[in-house]
């Protein structure tokens, strides 16, 4: 074999080291991708932690808020509960503990109607610990101060913006802002279980349900979803979850409904003879609606002439009212108007043509309207401070409304009574009451379904009484398996 010459021996050299230094770029190159991919992790782990303990905790402790002086006098904690697919919707509450004794006092789970109303307008209108200082707004701050008839005085209330979309509940994908009846009873019931994991002092504390308005719908298939999904102490089940494994245990009691719509049908023909019953229109006109209409109002035949013509003469009488209390004056209704089932914008009554709902953009409210106080929330809850207050979270949700009646929900619920009776047979206990000056969901409705279940009469028809005063009349009834507590009342608004 022949020697290599020095020339052979250098350029094979060069070659060598030249493949060293290819080999070492190449190392160095992976080294940097291995970095940049170690970097590129960290980071996305970071985000990934910094999401995950955002939604960890997802509940504050408010001690103060805009527009209340001093602290507040009761314990106030808001947040979020994300339920659904992937947990994208994520709906937000004010808890308000008992300011008597909240280890023993119930609990109570509160949804306003609409659907698509803030529960934020029964904590500060209806049930809750503070109200509104109704004075002539000027652009400033609303104010605030407490209400000492409120029902925290007694009980420990979690008021839940429920369907989301409404109030502070935001959903993260388009696919989660589709609701709907049943979509919005089974995501409550998840949120509810999800708040008690979290919150296990509540767990032994009796437990209702409430709401108001269009809740009538969709707090009795609520309640039912509930009781199947845990067994009832009461019943002697002896179980610590039900045959589907479903926890945690609830001590569901029973449930609390104001002026609740029921069933369409019987909603919208108990409206005509409440509006004779309070003389809003003559006898004539009365018995001839019920003669043309055959007594229903709500399914009117195209072909019957007369019982059209008959119906616009009784919507023309009432065109002027505040439906929602007879007595009030007829205002703006300050809130997007309410969708008819074709989607299009509705009054609470289909039928309504006054000029506030012709008018694109009607005149705000005066001081001596219900829907002023609306306008004062609307203003508070966009503040940015009242949103730091309360931990919205950034970019979560673009302007408050009091009620969102632009949200793509699905009304699939036609009736709630058969759900009345099936919980009557289960013995939860049930408060039904209503404003009789209400035309919307008129009493005369409301007594109707309560009487066809047939109870027996406990306590007959008596008087109401506060303050040595009659406020209202009330009876209590009870079916054949003595489980069940029927209470209707009857109070001025």
């Amino acid at each position: 074999m022949k020697s290599c010459s020095s020339v052979q021996r250098k350029a094979m050299l060069r070659c060598h080291l030249s493949n060293l230094a290819l080999h070492g770029s190449k190392l160095e190159a992976r080294k940097g991708q291995i970095q940049m991919a170690k970097l590129c992790f960290s980071l996305l782990l970071l985000l990934q932690l910094q999401l995950c303990m955002q939604l960890i905790d997802s509940r504050s402790t408010v001690k103060f808020l805009p527009g209340f002086q001093g602290p507040l006098s009761f314990e106030l904690e808001t947040g979020y509960v994300g339920v659904g697919e992937s947990e994208d919707a994520q709906l937000f509450y004010y808890f308000v503990k008992s300011e008597k004794n909240p280890k023993e006092d119930p609990l109570l789970l509160w949804l306003t109607g609409g659907p698509g109303c803030s529960a934020f307008s029964a904590l500060v209108y209806e049930i809750g610990p503070i109200n509104f200082n109704i004075l002539e707004y000027n652009g400033s701050l609303p104010t605030l101060h407490l209400n000492p008839y409120s029902w925290t005085k007694e009980a420990s209330i979690l008021f839940v913006d429920s369907p989301v979309g409404t109030g502070f509940s935001y959903a993260r994908t388009p696919l989660a802002s589709q609701t709907g009846d049943f979509k919005q009873v089974h995501q409550v019931d998840q949120f509810l279980r999800k708040w008690l994991m979290d919150h296990p002092e509540f767990l032994s504390n009796t437990f209702y349900v409430g709401g108001d308005s269009y809740s009538g719908i969709t707090v009795p298939p609520l309640v039912q979803q509930i009781s199947n999904g845990m067994a009832t102490m009461s019943f002697g089940y002896g179980h610590a979850e039900n045959e589907e494994g479903i926890k945690p245990l609830i001590n569901l009691q029973g449930y609390i409904l104001g002026n609740p719509k029921t069933d369409k049908i019987v909603d919208k023909n108990s409206q005509i003879p409440f509006a004779h019953g309070m003389g809003l229109i003559s006898n004539e006109l009365y018995e001839s609606l019920k003669i043309t209409c055959g007594g229903d109002y709500a399914n009117i035949d195209p072909s019957n002439v007369d019982c059209l013509n008959d119906n616009q003469a009784f919507s023309e009488l009432i065109s002027g009212l505040d439906q929602n209390h007879i007595l009030e004056p007829h205002c703006p209704f300050f809130s997007p108007k309410p969708r008819d089932s074709n989607g299009k914008r509705r009054s609470l009554n289909d039928n309504e043509k006054s000029q506030e709902f012709l008018d694109p953009e009607p005149a705000l409210p005066s001081i001596g309207c219900r829907s002023f106080g609306y306008m004062l929330s609307q203003n508070w809850e966009n503040d940015y401070n009242v949103r730091k207050a309360l931990q919205i979270r950034q970019g979560s949700k673009g302007k408050w409304q009091r009620c969102n009646y632009d949200l793509p929900y699905t009304e699939e619920i036609g009736s709630s009574f058969s759900y009345h009776v099936s919980l009557s047979t289960k013995g939860y206990r049930t408060l039904i009451y209503s404003g009789d000056h209400d035309m919307v969901v008129p009493f005369l409705g409301t007594e109707a379904w309560i009487k066809s279940l047939n109870y027996s009469i406990i306590d007959d028809w008596r008087p109401w009484i506060l303050h040595s005063q009659v406020a209202g009349e009330e009876d209590t009834s009870l079916p054949s398996t003595g489980l069940q507590n029927v209470m209707l009342c009857f109070k001025d608004g």
